[in-house]
């Protein structure tokens, strides 16, 4: 399924946060695209055009207590240490760059795939 335009432009958003870090790679999974650092998922959009980021476990209470972040639930269960960011938290680039970095930061520390 192709991704909406809204989810394009957050996918070319966070191409400019990562791509110039070693090891970054991109996958359809979620029904979206998600994005890698060494074989390991650090966020990624969905198809309707939200954020997704891999906060990891020790994170992920504060991640869900900042605005405009929720549960990632796409089987009906939460998925511990993955948080969904609501459009309206990623309109600036720096609010963008917050949550990569978030991202980045628990991938980049996990051993390469």
């Amino acid at each position: 399924m192709p991704l909406s335009r809204d989810a394009e432009e957050l996918a070319e958003r966070l191409r400019g946060e990562l791509r110039h870090l070693p090891g970054y790679d991109e996958k359809r999974m979620f029904g979206g695209l998600c994005m890698l650092l060494n074989g390991n998922m650090c966020c990624g959009v969905t198809g309707d055009g939200r954020l997704l980021v891999r906060v990891g476990p020790q994170a992920y209470q504060e991640a869900l207590r900042q605005p405009h972040a929720a549960e990632m639930d796409f089987t009906g269960q939460p998925l511990k240490g993955m948080v969904f960011v609501h459009p309206a938290g990623v309109e600036t680039d720096d609010g963008l760059a917050r949550w990569v970095g978030l991202g980045v930061g628990f991938a980049g520390a996990l051993p390469p795939k």
